[in-house]
């Protein structure tokens, strides 16, 4: 919870310092997990501020639907909650740019993937994702963006456990480690931006 209290007041503080908003979009980023025991979907809403044509903060939200079979068993829940981001971009002369930043969330997951029970306390899950990708400009108030999402929390409830991709294997193959890493793809639908702004990116 300090890492939390730590990005939330880091953006308000980086919001009580901007003179001006430069611009502000909207994102929606698409989730999806599946392993033999079960499969996770949902999407999560962003609404950046841009402070300027480089930082973008803003709250998040999120919403998804978990399923399991473990050991026979079918069970389904939804999972739902929300947070907060700061993105940072570096603007690059064409329509590709590169981006990084940090994710939180604290999300109702009354589910422990690692023991498959369902928690009787304790329901939420804390993530905070360290993020960094490709920003691909499609027209000019559309873009989507691709990047690797690293979960320095790694909550035993987190939802995302099921899309984690890098696995780690020992000399006789088997799964000795699963780094809590996931791909993200999003779309940003821009909503207005300055005039400074605007002429920036078009050069």
């Amino acid at each position: 919870m300090k890492d939390a209290l730590f990005i939330l007041l880091l953006l308000i503080s980086l919001n009580s310092k901007s003179q001006a908003l430069q611009g502000m979009e909207i994102g929606f980023d698409g989730f999806f997990g599946a392993s033999n025991l079960g499969s996770s979907f949902g999407i999560g809403p962003k609404l950046g501020l841009m402070l300027n044509e480089n930082l973008i903060v803003g709250p998040s939200f999120r919403i998804q639907q978990t399923t399991s079979n473990y050991l026979g068993i079918n069970t389904s829940r939804r999972v739902f909650g929300g947070g907060a981001f700061i993105h940072g971009r570096i603007v690059g002369s064409g329509k590709t740019h590169v981006y990084g930043g940090a994710e939180f969330e604290l999300l109702k997951s009354p589910f422990n993937y690692i023991t498959y029970q369902q928690l009787t306390s304790k329901k939420w899950a804390p993530t905070l994702f360290l993020c960094g990708g490709v920003k691909l400009d499609l027209a000019k108030s559309f873009s989507l963006t691709a990047g690797l999402y690293y979960d320095i929390i790694n909550a035993n409830n987190s939802p995302f456990r099921s899309a984690y991709a890098i696995k780690l294997k020992n000399e006789q193959g088997q799964i000795v480690k699963i780094l809590p890493i996931i791909y993200r793809l999003s779309l940003i639908i821009r909503l207005f931006e300055s005039e400074y702004t605007a002429e920036m990116n078009e050069e």
